[in-house]
């Protein structure tokens, strides 16, 4: 049997919000079974707790936010990513200020932690989201649709009119090893001409050259340069995995996307949950073992401290 995840004991991090600027300290702690992850606002008085899910995102520019006003917590989705990496579940998070730490960019430095605060199962079986029909969405020529698989698969392709980027394409099979080599460091990334006109709209107050990557017409300006070869493409696809963990599941399921962002991801989620007939929630300890095997169970599991 598959069992549901949540942290091994709580732990710590602190570092800027890459829109908003401000130092924020952020604190995880274990969580019972069938909670899910819940995240609340501790330098606001009486502040709710939101759970994160699809129903639950508000504004999508630039970022993935979950709920509206004051209560609102920005840049969620590099955390919920490397979470939904290690197949934790269940997780009380805490946070000092409006938005998640970027770090350096990526969910590197939240997979870090997460090795070294081990996870731990729990008494409960996991639940997958099995799709069992196609479901698109389409927005001002970009698209995203997910479709039946055994196990969960990203193609992702971008196109961006620079010379370093140009149009990537990437298929990503998930398991627990792929995700923390191929995908967990790669960075969030802009563009130099796009800076003041950013900042003019509140955002990218705290982006630098230490958590991002930065090209000019040309080139990456960053001394260290690029991670991978298609480093902008395999961050879509962190991106993705993060914001199409907000089903609340994990999933069995192909998701193909083309230019797609964080509205987009946001909008699959909605009419996948909007759709019932698409698919079905299953318990782990029902699935026959070809399919755990495909779900790459066995290799999340071998992860656990």
């Amino acid at each position: 049997m598959i069992y549901q995840r949540t942290l091994a004991k709580e732990v710590e991090v602190t570092g800027i919000g890459i829109h908003s600027g401000r130092k924020a300290k952020l604190k995880m702690y274990p969580a019972p079974a069938n909670t899910g992850i819940i995240f609340q606002r501790t330098d606001i008085a009486d502040a709710s707790q939101i759970k994160a899910h699809a129903k639950n995102v508000g504004p999508t520019n630039n970022n993935t936010t979950l709920g509206e006003g004051r209560d609102a917590i920005h840049t969620v989705e590099h955390l919920l990513s490397a979470l939904y990496g290690f197949g934790v579940d269940n997780v009380f998070i805490e946070i000092d200020g409006p938005e998640v730490p970027i770090m350096d960019g990526s969910s590197g430095s939240f997979v870090f932690v997460l090795k070294e605060t081990g996870i731990e199962n729990l008494n409960q079986s996991k639940k997958f989201m099995v799709i069992l029909e196609e479901v698109e969405v389409e927005h001002n020529g970009t698209w995203a649709k997910i479709e039946p698989s055994k196990n969960l698969v990203i193609d992702s392709t971008i196109v961006f009119a620079h010379p370093t980027i140009n149009k990537q394409r990437e298929i990503f099979e998930f398991s627990c090893e792929n995700y923390i080599h191929s995908i967990s460091r790669a960075r969030t990334f802009g563009m130099l001409r796009d800076v003041d006109a950013l900042k003019r709209m509140g955002l990218i107050k705290g982006g630098s050259l230490d958590n991002a990557i930065v090209l000019d017409d040309y080139k990456v300006i960053n001394a260290e340069g690029l991670r991978f070869r298609d480093e902008f493409v395999r961050h879509k696809i962190l991106d993705t995995i993060g914001d199409v963990s907000l089903l609340g599941y994990e999933l069995a399921g192909k998701i193909t996307t083309y230019k797609s962002g964080h509205y987009l991801h946001n909008v699959l989620c909605r009419k996948i949950l909007e759709t019932p007939s698409c698919y079905e929630i299953v318990s782990a300890s029902s699935l026959t073992q070809e399919t755990r095997e495909a779900l790459k169970l066995p290799q999340m599991v071998a992860l656990t401290n």
